[in-house]
């Protein structure tokens, strides 16, 4: 598999190793995060907008031993630049070398005073500068070329989200062999299909099939008007929220290394994640990492 020696991303003092794991702080209990980080899972991505103080993050940094927390992502219209920059010093100082703030526009649907999207990053990136938050510090949610470019030039790198291998590899391309690649796949433990889409087509349809910024960048994937109606076809729920035994969720993973990221954030659809968790480990072998 496509890694980088101790996981350790153009000027970056955090080692993410090669997978982390998605999850809404709500569904992060203690044992959940103990047990993440003694698989051998490289980060633990907060995932729905974490914002304010950051307390969870510190919180998780504070009862763990060495795995990284990286926001998945800070919502750039909902936090202001000077509270996160304080929250990063903060963390920081504390947990050296294990927090990456990651930071996204979110999308326009969400957001009443969403306006000029690219500029705010550019500003807020600005602002962050001032503020002494270092680049390798911080990554972008991003999906379009645009903004991947970005992402390579303003901080360690992409956190693109609802994507495909495909993407990962255009992703690469954009941004070189040189910047933090580290996108998100979804994953159901069911070896039924339909039992597996009938898990994973809700969690990909409602939102993200009616948010603008995702079906354009899926459209750019060459995805079709039929794919994307009706909840999505199988193919594209396929895709997004890979399905089967552990060795297949491992390849579903996999095939995104080997496309050229340098990381995946795995999201497990399931109530309890515990059983994905160890299995996927196993079949990646990241203990032994």
């Amino acid at each position: 598999m496509k890694s980088r020696p101790g996981g350790l991303f153009r000027g970056m003092s955090i080692e993410l190793g090669r997978i982390g794991f998605w999850r809404h702080p709500s569904e992060l209990p203690p044992d959940v995060v103990a047990e993440a980080e003694a698989l051998g899972y490289g980060a633990i991505w907060l995932g729905g907008s974490p914002g304010g103080d950051l307390k969870v993050v510190e919180d998780i940094l504070d009862t763990t031993d060495h795995i990284a927390v990286a926001t998945g992502i800070v919502n750039v219209w909902k936090d202001d630049a000077a509270t996160m920059a304080a929250d990063y010093h903060r963390i920081a100082a504390k947990h050296p070398d294990r927090f990456l703030l990651g930071l996204g526009i979110g999308h326009p649907e969400a957001v009443q005073e969403y306006q000029t999207p690219y500029a705010k990053l550019v500003s807020y990136l600005d602002e962050l500068d001032e503020l002494k938050v270092p680049a390798e510090g911080r990554a972008l949610a991003a999906l379009g070329p645009r903004v991947l470019k970005l992402a390579a030039e303003r901080t360690a790198g992409a956190h693109p989200y609802l994507v495909t291998p495909e993407h990962t590899r255009q992703a690469r391309e954009i941004m070189g062999p040189g910047p933090l690649l580290a996108p998100e796949q979804k994953v159901v433990l069911e070896t039924d299909p339909e039992r597996a889409r009938a898990i994973g087509r809700p969690r990909v349809a409602k939102p993200y099939l009616g948010l603008t910024n995702y079906v354009s960048n899926l459209r750019r994937l060459g995805w079709t008007d039929a794919d994307l109606a009706d909840g999505g076809s199988d193919a594209l729920i396929d895709a997004l929220a890979v399905h089967g035994d552990a060795d297949a969720l491992a390849r579903g993973v996999t095939a995104h290394l080997d496309a050229g990221a340098d990381h995946v954030a795995v999201q497990i659809l399931a109530r309890d994640p515990l059983p994905t968790l160890r299995a996927l480990a196993g079949s990646l072998q990241l203990s032994s990492s």
